[in-house]
């Protein structure tokens, strides 16, 4: 979990420490700090953060480039999917690039008159966040700024009709086209950073994109897209169940769920050794992860390990996990008792219990002796490989983790030996 986001007088400290401070005119008088973190329509000479990395300060301009062309201020004969996908692949493949970006995302969506050049601002942030993080010296900054935005659009539109009129003042021949340039287009600011904050929180204990294979103009457009449609990987139980209804009107698991392990079992996971044990390769999962998110399955599969990889992030991804947070001490109190685990199963929501069943009903099968001898994987070891994705931990005291650790596998096996799940056959 993400500290509480730090005040204003916070960032403007942060900022003064951190902040490689521009010159202009020809004394080379400093910019304020307000300055130097309000939109800029010109190019910047330097980095916006101090750093001694000289691909760093090269590559720095030219992204700010980027981002002004994918806001629409600076014009540039690429489509905006790949000025996007050119500006995630530098960060990507260079971490030190990666708070460049955000600041300077920072700087051109503060005090943007442009309303559509501020909203897809907060687009490429949106977009950004789910290929990589800031770092964690950087992460309670941009959360900040973030925050401020998550309820804020009457004072945007205040402050853009504000800077307008002055704008109108200085020039007046401007004054039509600046007032064009207002005009709300769009989703409103509050639902993108709703999204940037949802996502920092995630992708700062993820990591983001895994993997050898670059970011692809497909993964930005899924990025875009889930904006407003939730990915099936990272939401929560009821989401995924209201994501599907229109399709799927007639299940009670999500579709996500019973589809790859069916496609686990299509493939002879239980027959493969190491099953959920060994990784599938981290491309072939991210590339199945972005089919699944479009409801397809390819018929192209081979390796068991590829869905099984898959499914475990699915679990673990989830918003809350399988079993809810309110549970978990009632789990590691029974972790040796038969019966009061199985009682805990019975008090969970109902769609919980039911993907919980599922999954334990899957993993009976692979604890058959028949299959365990081929696997390698006996009830224990499906238990240790399982509970970290079914039950999360919420200290941060490394003695309490270890020992919690041992509990939640000891809880999940007695699940898998003694709960009765044969109610869960034929049920999707």
């Amino acid at each position: 979990t993400l500290r509480k986001p730090i005040s204003q007088s916070s960032m403007a400290d942060w900022a003064s420490k951190n902040l490689n401070m521009h010159t202009q005119g020809i004394f080379r008088r400093r910019i304020s700090i307000s300055n130097m973190l309000s939109w800029n329509g010109g190019s910047i000479k330097k980095p916006m953060l101090i750093t001694s990395n000289r691909t760093i300060k090269k590559e720095a301009c030219e992204m700010f480039k980027l981002v002004q062309s994918y806001m629409g201020d600076r014009q540039t004969r690429m489509d905006r999917n790949h000025v996007a996908l050119v500006t995630v692949t530098k960060c990507w493949s260079m971490q030190g690039l990666r708070d460049e970006l955000y600041i300077q995302l920072i700087r051109q969506t503060t005090d943007n008159m442009c309303y559509r050049s501020l909203a897809w601002g907060w687009e490429l942030m949106a977009i950004s966040l789910a290929f990589f993080s800031p770092s964690p010296k950087f992460q309670s900054y941009l959360e900040g700024y973030i925050y401020r935005h998550l309820d804020n659009d009457e004072n945007i539109a205040q402050r853009i009709k504000e800077l307008v009129d002055l704008k109108n003042k200085k020039i007046t021949k401007s004054r039509k086209k600046r007032k064009q340039n207002t005009e709300d287009e769009g989703l409103p600011i509050s639902t993108y950073a709703k999204y940037c904050y949802r996502k920092l929180q995630k992708v700062a204990i993820t990591g983001g994109k895994k993997g050898l294979r670059k970011p692809t103009v497909e993964e930005i457009t899924h990025a875009r897209n889930a904006i407003l449609t939730p990915s099936l990987f990272g939401s929560s139980l009821e989401e995924i169940m209201l994501r599907q209804q229109d399709m799927y009107p007639g299940n009670k698991l999500p579709w996500v769920q019973t589809q790859l392990s069916q496609q686990v079992l299509a493939l002879g996971g239980e027959q493969t050794e190491g099953i959920f044990r060994i990784p599938g390769d981290i491309d072939e999962v991210n590339a199945l992860k972005l089919q699944v998110d479009q409801w397809r399955i390819p018929s192209s599969l081979s390796d068991p390990n590829i869905p099984a990889s898959l499914l475990k992030l699915w679990y673990r991804e989830l918003e809350e996990p399988v079993i809810p947070q309110q549970f978990y001490k009632e789990c590691i109190s029974n972790y040796e008792n038969p019966d009061a685990a199985v009682a805990v199963v019975q008090l969970l929501p109902e769609l919980n219990r039911l993907v919980l069943c599922y999954l334990i009903h899957f993993l009976q099968i692979f604890a058959q002796p028949s299959n365990v001898g081929r696997t390698k994987m006996d009830v224990n070891n499906l238990a240790m490989v399982m509970a970290p994705n079914c039950l999360r931990c919420q200290s941060d005291d490394p003695r309490i983790i270890f020992e919690n650790t041992r509990k939640e596998m000891s809880f999940l096996r007695m699940l898998i030996v003694h709960l009765d799940t044969s109610f869960i056959k034929g049920l999707v």
